[in-house]
């Protein structure tokens, strides 16, 4: 009975010392992977879709090979609660891992939400793949503490600092037609919600923008859940700006774009609002939000490579909508599936040193982790895509059609369109 009971603790110990996924008996056929998000909401939703389309393909491949043993993928859907409670992500997933027993989480949206989900993950010692956040925060614990962090990689979106450099070639590429076709200097106002992922962004803005010939008037930042943002818009009509660059992430994004058309807000709108990079945004703007260009990953007719267009036909079919950048939850189950197949090991550490090896040619290009664990921003690799508004359709402009950015050609881009009482009021001026 002593061997017995021995055996039995020296079991235990080796799963817990060793960070093994699917320790013990049948529960070895299975790989579990939480998908973590605000499952209420679109962004969750989408995070959901993504990886059940990857799981689908791998499983009905033939699954995860480890040596002579299949394994299948497991997806275990967690609510995170984030947009509404940003705290209740870490208990979310804590029940994940510890009742779930998922040896990975992706997903996430809000930073302050996925900072705390990280601290969780990092704690037990489980890859937690970023597929929403943009704080820089998470990525640098990388640098600082690699031994307690290097269970951490992001997907999507690139990090603030990228972020910003990409929003910035968008304000770039907005202002010259400002320049071009009202004969004008840009004026530019800052409109970003009040969140720590906007704080660099708006920095960032303030200090290369000016350099660079465009005036900044003035910086807006309402809560990320504003349902009005009338009297922002009025301000920054009569500060005298003919261009908004945006860093929307929550559902104000809505609001904005419906009272900035319904208005007539003088000003082109250039930058970041998550909820304009959504099917449905001009129906839930209330028919407004036409001209409105955000950055995006995806975008309908807009191929990066081979994978883009049968993962964007197959999310269409099964979601009724183009996928926003919160189903790169896609490309992160494959970029586990082949980490653990690389590493042909099941032990945790081992995956982490593949993953840092991943060169994977992913659905929205070529995606490869730097020192920090975050996706790599560049020509080559992952770009984004500047999307607009064009007719109740959401275009593809930037990079521009003609290469002018670095040769980057993408198939389906269309050319930039100031929006027409734009045009009207200033030319009137």
């Amino acid at each position: 009975m002593k061997w017995l009971i021995k055996g039995a603790v020296v079991l235990l110990i080796a799963c817990l010392i060793s960070t093994v996924i699917g320790c013990g008996g049948e529960e070895a056929k299975e790989i579990k992977i939480g998908v973590i998000g605000p499952m209420q909401f679109q962004m969750g939703k989408h995070h959901w879709m993504g990886a059940t389309l990857a799981a689908d393909e791998i499983n009905t491949a033939g699954g995860v090979k480890v040596g002579d043993e299949t394994y299948k993928i497991k997806l275990v859907q967690v609510d995170s609660n984030e947009l509404v409670s940003p705290p209740d992500a870490a208990s979310a997933a804590e029940r994940a891992i510890t009742v779930d027993e998922v040896d990975f989480l992706i997903g996430t949206i809000r930073s302050e939400g996925a900072l705390a989900v990280q601290e969780v993950a990092m704690d037990y010692q489980k890859i937690f793949v970023v597929c929403g956040s943009s704080e820089t925060k998470m990525s640098d614990k990388v640098a600082a503490n690699y031994d307690r962090y290097k269970y951490w990689f992001r997907v999507t979106p690139f990090n603030n600092t990228a972020l910003g450099q990409l929003n910035f070639l968008l304000v770039g590429t907005v202002a010259k037609y400002v320049g071009a076709q009202l004969k004008m200097a840009p004026k530019l106002a800052v409109l970003a919600e009040k969140a720590s992922w906007t704080e660099a962004i708006v920095a960032a803005a303030q200090a290369y923008l000016p350099p660079q010939g465009i005036t900044i008037v003035g910086v807006w930042q309402p809560s990320d859940k504003a349902t009005d943002v009338t009297a922002e818009l009025q301000a920054i009509k009569n500060a005298g700006a003919n261009m908004i660059m945006t860093a929307l992430s929550g559902t104000v994004g809505i609001a904005y774009g419906r009272t900035w058309e319904e208005l007539k807000i003088p000003a082109a709108s250039v930058g970041i609002n998550v909820m304009a990079q959504a099917d449905n945004f001009i129906t839930n703007a209330g028919g407004f939000g036409n001209y409105e260009m955000t950055l995006n990953v995806y975008a309908r007719d807009v191929e990066f490579n081979a994978k883009t267009g049968p993962f964007m036909d197959a999310f269409i079919a099964e979601m009724g909508e183009t996928p926003t950048y919160n189903a790169g939850t896609y490309d992160a189950v494959y970029v586990i599936k082949e980490a653990i197949e690389r590493a042909d090991s099941l032990i945790l550490d081992d995956v982490v040193v593949e993953m840092e090896k991943t060169d994977f040619t992913a659905t929205a290009g070529r995606l490869v982790f730097d020192a920090k664990h975050d996706v790599t921003w560049k020509p080559g690799y992952i770009t984004g895509v500047g999307v607009q508004w064009q007719d109740g359709e959401l275009k593809g402009v930037w990079p521009p059609a003609d290469g002018s950015w670095n040769g980057v050609k993408y198939e389906g881009i269309v050319p930039y369109k100031l929006p027409p009482w734009v045009i009207e009021y200033w030319t009137k001026q």
